[in-house]
């Protein structure tokens, strides 16, 4: 597994395909604040809970200068009917083989009722416009997650 990244540490650049089949790459969002964040499957209750959670800051999220992008090893076609079965209106880009997902230590060693794994690490990250890594949060939850993101980002304060 990747080192995790830190604070201060270059946003490694990616080019995935969303739930719309363009091709999204990290650096079309240089200049501006970008909220990335990595989650498991499509679909799934605690996933679903926190896309809808972005969705519905998504105004305040973009009116304070951050943009939103969802990751998951789901296929495009999955995330397209998951962007519409949820009325998700921010780019949810697929890694199927991981690749960024491990870029970005979003991908590895997880515990459940003791059982070890390997699995997708509920991440969130903050890019500023120069392109680095202003917040690493690693180990999120799905539930109020959002909210603490806008709080620790003063914004609407």
């Amino acid at each position: 597994m990747t080192e995790r990244l830190s604070p201060g540490d270059t946003a490694p650049d990616f080019t995935l395909t969303d739930s719309e089949g363009k091709k999204v790459s990290l650096s079309d969002y240089r200049g501006q604040r970008v909220i990335v964040y990595f989650y498991p499957a499509a679909g799934t209750p605690g996933c679903t809970k926190q896309a809808c959670d972005f969705r519905d800051n998504l105004g305040e999220l973009n009116g304070a200068g951050y943009q939103v992008l969802g990751i998951s090893p789901d296929k495009p076609e999955k995330l397209a009917k998951f962007a519409a079965a949820e009325e998700l209106t921010f780019p949810l880009l697929s890694d199927p083989d991981k690749q960024v997902l491990d870029e970005w230590a979003a991908f590895g060693e997880k515990k459940n009722y003791g059982r070890v794994y390997q699995g997708v690490i509920r991440s969130t990250f903050v890019v500023d416009p120069d392109g680095k890594i202003e917040k690493a949060l690693y180990n999120v939850r799905a539930s109020g997650h959002v909210a603490k993101l806008i709080k620790d980002l003063s914004i609407g304060a």
